[in-house]
C-alpha cells in the first residue's frame, strides 16, 4: 500500500540499471530512452515519487565533478520541505566510490540511498525494477534518517563508508567484509540492526569544486618483491597524496620506505590502508617498513575503508582546506558505529 505522507526523489545517473542488452551483439549498451520511466507507475503504489535524469553514462566515465554536481543537486532536493530521502541510481562499478562522496559531502539527517543493477533491464531476472523499489522503501522510512548515504541491493541495505564490490556478476554483489549489512528491506517493513549514525560531512571550497579532477592521488598495491624503481615517478611529478594498500595489518616491503619517508617529507600525506577485506592496520611491527615504522615517519593510519574510498576521503579532505594535521586527525577519527 502506497504511503503518500512520504515523497522520495529518484536521481538517475545511468549504469546498467539503466541499460538493455542487445541481442544480435550480445553486449550491453546505454539507450536512447531511460528504462525505469516505466517503471515509475509501479513505484507510484508503494511511495510518492518523482524521477528525474541527471547523467546517462557506465559508471567507469563517472568523474570527481560529474560526483560534486551530483551531491549539489541531491542537497538542493533534500532542501525541500515535501521530500522524505533522495534515490540515486548508479552503474556498479564506481557505486561505492560516488555513494562515499555523497556520505561525505551532503549533510543533514534525510536518508540518501545509492542502488542498481547487475543485470540489464531486458535481461531475464533484471535486479533494476525491485532494487528501485526497495531504495524508495529505505529512502521515504522515517527510521532510515540520521544514517547518512546507504547502498540497497539485493533487500540488504549497507553503509556507503563500509560497503563494497565483491563480484563481478551476482546480483549480491554489494557486501560490507567488515562490518555486514546495517539492515534489511522485507515484503512488510524496513528494519535497521544499527543504531543511528550520520557520520563525518565536509564542505568542499568553491575556488577547488572545479578542480577536483586535477587532484592528482594516486593508489600503491604493495606486493612481494617490490622494486623501488616502479615507485620512482612519485619523486619526480607532483602528487597531491598517496594511498598505500599495504600487507596485512599495515608492513611494506623495506625497499620503499625511503620513497614513503622523502613523500612525507615534502607535506605529500601518505594514507595506509590493508589489502585484507577484514582488520585493521595497527603499529605492532618494528622492523623497517613494519606498521610501527611507518607511524614514526608519518605514514597516516587510516581504518574501517578500502584503498578507493580513502582516495575519496583524501580528496575531499583536500578540497576542503583541511590541513595535513588536520587530514591526520580526520583518518584517526572513528567511524564505527559502536
Amino acid at each position: 500500500m502506497r504511503d503518500i505522507a512520504k515523497k522520495v526523489v529518484i536521481i538517475n545517473t545511468g549504469g546498467t540499471i539503466a541499460m538493455r542488452l542487445d541481442r544480435a551483439t550480445g553486449s550491453v549498451q546505454s539507450s536512447e530512452d531511460q528504462p525505469l520511466h516505466s517503471v515509475q507507475s509501479i513505484l507510484q503504489e508503494h511511495v510518492s515519487c518523482e524521477m528525474m535524469d541527471l547523467f546517462h553514462i557506465p559508471s567507469p566515465h563517472m568523474t570527481l565533478e560529474m560526483m560534486l554536481e551530483l551531491s549539489e543537486v541531491v542537497q538542493k532536493v533534500l532542501d525541500r520541505d515535501d521530500i522524505a530521502g533522495v534515490v540515486v541510481t548508479h552503474g556498479t562499478d564506481t557505486l561505492e566510490e560516488t555513494a562515499y562522496f555523497l556520505d561525505l559531502t551532503v549533510p543533514g539527517d534525510k536518508p540518501v540511498v545509492v542502488t542498481g543493477a547487475m543485470r540489464s533491464s531486458n535481461e531475464l531476472g533484471a535486479d533494476g525494477p525491485l532494487n528501485l523499489l526497495q531504495s524508495i522503501r529505505v529512502a521515504g522510512a522515517e527510521i532510515s534518517r540520521g544514517r547518512g548515504t546507504m547502498v540497497v541491493f539485493n533487500d540488504e541495505i549497507h553503509a556507503a563508508r563500509e560497503v563494497t564490490k565483491t563480484h563481478t556478476s551476482n546480483i549480491a554483489a554489494f557486501q560490507s567484509p567488515e562490518h555486514g549489512p546495517i539492515g534489511f528491506v522485507t515484503k512488510k517493513q524496513v528494519t535497521f540492526n544499527q543504531p543511528a549514525n550520520r557520520g563525518q560531512v565536509f564542505s568542499v571550497l568553491p575556488m577547488l569544486s572545479q578542480k577536483l579532477n586535477e587532484i592528482e592521488i594516486p593508489i600503491l598495491k604493495v606486493v612481494t618483491g617490490m622494486n623501488p624503481k616502479w615507485l620512482q615517478f612519485l619523486l619526480y611529478a607532483h602528487f597531491d597524496g598517496v594511498v598505500l594498500e599495504a600487507f596485512g595489518a599495515g608492513n611494506v616491503p623495506p625497499s620503499i620506505v625511503p620513497i614513503l619517508s622523502a613523500l612525507i617529507k615534502r607535506n605529500t600525506p601518505v594514507v595506509m590502508v590493508s589489502r585484507c577485506f577484514n582488520g585493521q592496520v595497527q603499529d605492532i611491527y618494528g622492523y623497517e617498513g613494519g606498521g610501527k615504522h611507518l607511524r614514526e615517519i608519518g605514514v597516516i593510519f587510516c581504518n574501517e575503508l578500502n584503498s578507493q574510498k580513502a582516495r575519496i576521503k583524501l580528496i575531499v579532505l583536500l578540497s576542503s582546506g583541511t590541513s595535513i594535521a588536520g587530514i591526520v586527525s580526520r583518518f584517526m577519527e572513528s567511524t564505527s558505529y559502536l
